[in-house]
């Protein structure tokens, strides 16, 4: 397992942690910024122990950034830099979503932006995309749904649900332990 990739799984096996235990947070005391790095969203929220730190990974692909969010109170809570898409992800009734690959194109057809499902830890997938049409894929389980004439406009934040009727979602993993 590669650097990057043991901080998305770690990031959202975090988020995964707050959500099963029920940690709470008071609404509007969870603030969200990037990284001087580029490279996170780092998410600062009080907890019984003190001031605590969770840190996002943010990818990013030519000129469009994107990061995968909200799983528990804590990413839920947050108010997120304004990134022009908001992707929601949900299947078979159930509001949390992994395991999704995205292609973005544009209205015309060519290819942007291709995400991995490795890279989508959560139901929500926060694009940076400057105004314009687009058309989304998402895969999930080898189900896709196509949205297509997406609309972002400068300074709004545009959000897209993408539901499948199954819930086909990969199995979140039972041990995530150091590398042997």
């Amino acid at each position: 397992m590669r650097g990057r990739d043991r901080v998305v799984l770690m990031g959202g096996m975090i988020g995964l942690v707050f959500w099963l235990i029920g940690s709470s947070t008071d609404a509007g005391t969870v603030t969200a910024r990037v990284l001087p790095s580029g490279d996170g969203i780092e998410l600062e929220f009080p907890a019984d122990t003190g001031s605590q730190k969770e840190v996002i990974p943010l990818f990013q692909s030519g000129k469009i950034r994107y990061f995968s969010a909200g799983i528990g109170l804590v990413e839920r809570e947050a108010a997120y830099p304004p990134f022009g898409l908001k992707l929601v992800f949900t299947a078979g009734g159930k509001p949390f979503v992994t395991g999704v690959g995205v292609t973005l194109r544009t209205t015309k057809g060519a290819t942007l932006l291709t995400i991995p499902r490795e890279q989508i830890t959560g139901p929500w997938l926060f694009i940076d995309l400057p105004e314009g049409a687009y058309e989304v894929a998402a895969t999930l389980g080898g189900a896709t749904q196509t949205v297509k004439n997406v609309k972002i406009r400068h300074g709004h934040i545009t959000t897209q649900h993408v539901r499948w009727a199954e819930d086909r979602s990969p199995p979140l993993p039972a041990d995530v332990g150091p590398e042997s």
